[in-house]
């Protein structure tokens, strides 16, 4: 644990703030004034700074670098029109970073020292945050090992740091999915549920295969039988057939998307019928084939609502009804957005104002 909060600040000695055009921001390109860091040594958190975001040193026998002892959270901050900086779940975040944490042998971040960390980070940096429509400032909280060894075990020593970036929209269209039924992302018993580098990368190649077929991501399905739905490769993904909203239920190879929970909540909240359970691919094929797939979308922080205009499935693709057409989708992307900009009365305190 760390016994105090006390941050100590170093700024920038002249803000780069200039190079931000609000009109064109490339996703995870351009990167704010300043970074924080903590390292974990001899079994606390010490030494909380905020510094200039600056290339890091480590050594070539760092274990994260040889056995991808890293786990990542993803969050953003937006503006409301009296130009206040909002946060949305920040304490989800910091939950989960800590379920991913005990998977990965990685000591607890206090949510305190997230928080207060988080906070004064987004307050130094304000002026990062855009307020033209479809932008906000893109948050990386991640842990990794820093111990200088090749062998195979739990690491000691860690680093705590958060890094953020302003962007635009993560998708500039409706997505094109395929149905993956040859390549696995988890397994039960393994890492799927937490949020660590090893989950992503290995879906890498399949979606590279998938992408030379005109596909932009992929929808894994379990890896034992390949029978039913599991997530997207940056989202948790969901369906409306017949007027239900359909979506797998979490388990230990589905990471637990706050997003979706948000999803969940305002579609229970507005009376609409709810499943969470196994999804299986025949259902949704057979549905996009008769007409009752009513809606198809990935949900995750990067993209907020990803409407799928295609699902690929072995031979067959199946074209999905106009983005227009679809009514809860386009509903719960608006409220969400007028929650996190402030727009609207947030009922269910959501937001944090920094």
């Amino acid at each position: 644990m760390i016994e105090t909060m006390d941050i100590s600040i170093e700024k920038v000695s002249q803000s780069r703030i200039d190079s931000l055009d609000v009109q064109n921001i490339p996703f995870g390109k351009l990167y704010s004034d300043h970074m924080f860091i903590a390292d974990y040594k001899n079994g606390r958190w010490e030494s909380p700074r905020i510094v200039p975001f600056q290339n890091i040193s480590m050594s070539p026998a760092n274990m994260t670098l040889h056995y991808a002892i890293t786990i990542f959270e993803g969050m953003k901050a937006y503006k409301n029109e009296q130009g206040e900086v909002l946060l949305f779940r920040p304490e989800m975040n910091a939950k989960r970073l800590n379920i991913s944490a005990e998977r990965m042998c990685i000591p607890d971040v206090p949510e305190s020292l997230f928080m207060e960390a988080l906070t004064q980070l987004i307050d130094l940096d304000r002026n990062w945050v855009p307020n033209a429509p479809n932008t906000s400032l893109y948050i990386r909280p991640f842990v990794f090992s820093t111990d200088e060894y090749i062998g195979i075990r739990p690491a000691e020593s860690f680093r705590f740091m958060i890094i953020t970036c302003p962007v635009g929209a993560y998708y500039s269209a409706p997505v094109k999915v395929k149905i993956e039924t040859k390549f696995s992302r988890a397994f039960e018993g393994g890492t799927g549920y937490a949020k660590t580098g090893g989950n992503y990368a290995s879906g890498l190649y399949p979606a590279k295969l998938a992408k030379a077929k005109g596909f932009d991501q992929l929808v894994w399905t379990d890896g034992r039988s390949h029978e039913f739905i599991e997530e997207s490769g940056t989202m948790n993904v969901m369906f409306v057939i017949n007027d239900t909203l359909i979506t797998s239920q979490t388990s230990g190879t589905i990471l637990k998307g706050i997003t979706r929970d948000s999803v969940l909540t305002l579609a229970r909240d507005w009376g609409m019928k709810v499943e969470e359970r196994n999804v299986s691919v025949k259902e949704v094929v057979e549905a996009a084939k008769n007409g009752t797939l009513q809606e198809a979308f990935g949900v995750g922080t990067a993209a907020t609502i990803a409407h799928i205009a295609q699902i690929g499935h072995q031979d067959e693709v199946f074209e999905l009804l106009p983005i227009e057409n679809r009514i809860f989708s386009n509903r719960v992307l608006k409220t969400l957005d007028e929650i996190k900009t402030g727009q609207v009365e947030d009922k269910f305190g959501w937001t944090l104002k920094v």
